[in-house]
């Protein structure tokens, strides 16, 4: 695929919260000058309805059909306020007419059967992308512009079996991928790309879990080889801090890959946590976008490192975790503990978000739904070697973000400095795993006090 000619454009569900949005990702789409491959998310709110609509199905025959009703309301509003033409619109509202038959059937069938398996829930919740990519295709024909709907699940965008937080498997997509990405480019019709989901060798739908569609559009730039991969959302980008946490917060007009994969995973989430990976080594640029404000620069994410001068460029947090410790006085003799601790919580699909360990502890990060799980999967290592486990609760971890962090003297003492002003506890802090971040543990409830005194410390 030839260089500097093909642009990704991601726009996530408030993007498409209505006609007005709606007709402006149009426009941002048709004053593209190099060739736009478009990747959407589900309107805002229709994947939730979704969930929502699979948990009340089971045995329920009018829950379905209020889902239902709910759904298709909402989308033929949409499309009748956004396409003019009647011809065109009467076509979109056959397609989206069609889709929304498969979830009622799907959904009947939870219904009836009042069970579900995770490939079917997958299924379903992918429909939201679907019908949102059929009506951007038909507003764009309402505009002038030919496209064509492209589902994920349909191209060899091949992924694992976790159906809630799929990986792509990136090698198979780009074989498979590669011909018709050249017909799409060669055609010179616009391709609207599914976001949130792919499938597994065997076909069965997959998803990426929250965020998914920043994911997907990253695969598709990989597979494109694009220039440049864009991000549309309904703010300026990265902040210093979580708005809600700080008043004077900044954008963060340059990231580098490494501090935006870090920040991905704090406070509020701006990209999926894997969105750099695929991307990382063709070196695209991402760029973070306000379509409420498109000349605004938003955030830019490059592949070299960016230091400014007071070095820390965002201040962010996670509440969402617990810290299960694990107690035992021949706990750092043990070869191979973490490695078969890892795969023991990795079988039940628990993600360890970090791990800190000493000679007689190993601290293991778990988000707050999975620690009692943890705990209970970890008892079985109880023996000779681990003599006690139990977790912390109301925690809440703090991660100071800048690169250069670690060739800067005294940050690390500005930020413990900062945190004890404050009269704060640290329960642990971690420097070195990281090159572009400090990691503190502080109690819950002292959160936003801690945060807004480190930001005025670095930021100001």
């Amino acid at each position: 695929m030839e260089k500097n000619i093909i642009k990704v454009l991601k726009f996530g569900g408030d993007c498409l919260n209505g006609s007005q949005n709606i007709l402006k990702v149009v426009e941002i789409i048709i004053s593209e000058k190099s060739f736009p491959v478009v990747v959407v998310s589900a309107m805002e709110g229709m994947t939730d309805l979704l969930i929502n609509g699979i948990n009340k199905a089971k045995g329920k025959e009018t829950n379905v059909s209020d889902t239902i009703s709910v759904l298709t309301e909402y989308h033929y509003n949409v499309a009748q306020e956004s396409i003019k033409n009647d011809k065109v619109f009467n076509k979109t509202i056959q397609e989206i007419t069609v889709l929304i038959k498969k979830v009622e059937r799907l959904l009947y069938g939870v219904c009836y059967t009042e069970e579900i398996t995770d490939a079917v829930r997958a299924y379903i919740l992918s429909y939201g992308e679907r019908i949102s990519a059929s009506i951007i295709s038909g507003v764009l024909e309402d505009n002038g512009t030919q496209s064509n709907v492209v589902e994920t699940d349909k191209i060899g965008l091949i992924t694992d079996e976790n159906y809630e937080n799929a990986t792509v498997d990136l090698e198979e997509f780009k074989r498979n991928f590669n011909f018709l990405a050249h017909n799409i480019f060669n055609s010179g019709v616009i391709p609207i790309f599914t976001g949130f989901f792919g499938s597994t060798p065997e076909g069965k739908v997959t998803t990426f879990g929250r965020g998914g569609a920043d994911y997907t559009a990253s695969v598709i730039a990989f597979g494109f080889d694009a220039t440049e991969l864009e991000i549309w959302k309904l703010d300026n980008g990265f902040t210093s801090a979580d708005p809600d946490f700080v008043n004077n917060t900044n954008v963060i007009e340059k990231l580098s890959y490494f501090e935006a994969a870090e920040l991905s995973y704090f406070g509020k989430k701006v990209l999926h946590p894997l969105t750099i990976e695929p991307i990382a080594p063709l070196e695209i640029p991402i760029s973070v976008k306000n379509l409420l404000d498109p000349k605004n620069k938003g955030t830019l994410i490059l592949p070299d490192a960016y230091i400014e001068e007071n070095i820390v460029k965002s201040i962010s947090q996670n509440e969402n975790i617990s810290m299960i410790r694990i107690h035992g006085t021949g706990i750092g003799y043990k070869p191979g503990l973490i490695r078969n601790i890892g795969d023991a919580l990795s079988a039940s699909n628990i993600n360890i978000f970090a791990t800190v360990s000493s000679q007689t502890t190993i601290n293991l990060l778990i988000e707050n739904k999975d620690a009692e799980d943890a705990v209970e999967i970890l008892n079985s290592f109880k023996g000779k070697i681990i003599e006690k486990i139990d977790f912390v609760r109301n925690i809440a971890l703090i991660a100071v973000i800048g690169e250069g962090l670690l060739k800067k003297r005294g940050i690390f003492g500005r930020i413990l400095n900062s945190i004890s002003n404050e009269k704060v506890n640290v329960e642990m802090a971690s420097a070195g795993a990281s090159e572009v971040a400090i990691y503190i543990i502080v109690p819950k409830d002292e959160l936003k006090e801690v945060i807004n005194a480190l930001h005025k410390e670095f930021i100001g």
